[in-house]
């Protein structure tokens, strides 16, 4: 008896040791040295792969590769490059090795409409100097803690560049860079079956507490970043107000949400917005965890870690960004008009989530597909509780060489049973493009400030 129990005791340091080393994810320094070399400075293969479709990275883009108009709207670096081809429904069988399940059914669904121009691929992407600094400085130091629900000693982005399983990847993607503060003021619409549409008028705001004018950096905070976003129009919304506090840690610290009603001219806590609970104005086609095509806390889904594969993503989408369209040229009954899109073969990192055992969310499993060289969720695929694909989400990746910002030109959600779909980001018809580098101090962002900020 006495071995029996001695074997459990040792059996279960064992097995904890073995998920700390899980939990703990500081990768050695011998293999932080691969980043700037055999990997990219954020942990991408630096090699192109052995068909040569997908080419080396050797730095990206130049920061003036295309001009840039007096509202920021950028031109297209590769204007002149034409399809390579485009993947139809009659064609998508030759492809499919290279397409998410996803994407697949949207063929199934939209056989006549939906289709892929598929172009040559470039890895247009760079980051800042304190970016890649702060890549390698977070390569041997960060760690996730409560389970993983967590980070601790993580500096301004991309917290696990040699990521080690799943819900690393994960982090990449809620950590990545995203220009430090930006302004933008962007639309989104939820057309009917028919294609018929209204918009709604978003200014927002996106800060990370180092690029606050009052930042204390002796001030450790649980803070990744501030959201604010102001509902300008129609009118029966305009006024409205949501603040996020997005936390690090958020099991220790909940993510802490405030809105502002205008009629009612009172802010109050927001718990709703987290996890399955409503997207803002978007009609139920879209949880607040759709956002940003991933956004919280990861404490509700086991994350499984399924390598790299080479798919066919949305990527240097300048066209569909262009200031010389009209949103009505982009929003069509089904899907955006994929005749504006840019398609490349790209790298991603594959990821699934599955719904734990006793834990609520409207999508029991979800597939993620993410871009190695920037971190952003490329597409991902939501399944129902019956195991039924449900709402197959795209990324249109944008890329501002002129601030080394990787980021979306648009985000689509498809929701393959009702036939609509919601579109967020598009600025095309906007005074101006995203504003990166925008000044705020800590006090732009507490709930005293709401009811200025809703002010009509």
């Amino acid at each position: 008896m006495k071995t029996n129990k001695s074997l459990m005791q040792t059996g279960a340091v064992f097995l904890l040791s073995l998920f700390a080393a899980s939990v703990m994810a500081a990768v050695s320094p011998s293999e932080a040295a691969k980043l700037g070399s055999t990997l990219t400075p954020f942990g991408a293969e630096k090699a192109g792969n052995a068909e040569g479709t997908i080419p080396e990275w050797t730095g990206g883009i130049a920061t003036n590769a295309a001009s840039v108009d007096s509202r920021g709207f950028l031109g297209n670096p590769f204007a002149g490059e034409k399809p390579l081809f485009t993947i139809t429904a009659q064609n998508v069988e030759q492809y499919k090795d290279k397409l998410t399940p996803g994407q697949q059914a949207m063929f199934k669904r939209y056989p006549d409409t939906y289709r892929i121009p598929v172009y040559t691929t470039h890895r247009s992407v760079n980051m800042p100097a304190d970016v890649v600094e702060a890549a390698k400085t977070n390569a041997l130091n960060t760690n996730m803690v409560q389970g993983g629900n967590g980070l601790e000693k993580f500096g301004v982005a991309n917290a696990f560049p040699i990521p080690q399983n799943g819900l690393e990847v994960i982090w990449n993607h809620i950590t990545r860079y995203r220009g430090g503060s930006v302004k933008r003021y962007v639309t989104q619409a939820t057309p009917q079956t028919n294609g018929s549409y209204s918009l709604v008028y978003f200014d927002d705001e996106f800060v990370f507490p180092n690029k606050l004018k009052d930042y204390d950096a002796s001030k450790p905070s649980n803070i990744l970043f501030y959201f604010k976003q102001k509902v300008t129009a129609p009118s029966r919304l305009a006024g409205n107000v949501l603040l996020v506090h997005e936390t690090l840690d958020q099991i220790k610290e909940p993510r802490m949400a405030w809105l502002y009603n205008a009629g009612q001219r009172r802010v109050r806590r927001a718990p709703q917005v987290s996890y399955d609970g409503p997207g803002t104005a978007a009609d139920g086609l879209r949880t607040s965890d759709n956002l940003d095509m991933y956004n919280g806390a990861p404490d509700r889904y086991d994350w499984k870690l399924n390598g790299k594969k080479e798919i066919y993503i949305s990527y240097n989408n300048y066209e569909l960004d262009s200031p010389k369209l009209k949103y009505a040229d982009i929003i069509k009954a089904g899907h955006i008009n994929q005749d504006l899109t840019r398609y490349e073969l790209h790298r991603v990192w594959h990821v699934t989530a599955t719904l734990k055992a006793g834990e609520r969310h409207i999508y029991a499993k979800r597939d993620f597909y993410i871009d190695e060289d920037t971190w952003q969720a490329a597409a991902i695929d939501h399944y129902d509780g019956r195991g039924n694909l449900w709402r197959v989400a795209e990324a249109h990746a944008l890329y501002y060489f002129n601030k080394q910002v990787p980021w979306y030109s648009l985000e689509a959600l498809y929701d393959l049973q009702s036939g609509r779909y919601l579109a967020l980001g598009m600025k095309n018809e906007e005074k101006q493009s995203y504003d990166f580098g925008s000044v705020a101090s800590s006090g732009d962002f507490t709930p005293a400030a709401l009811r200025q900020a809703g002010v009509r």
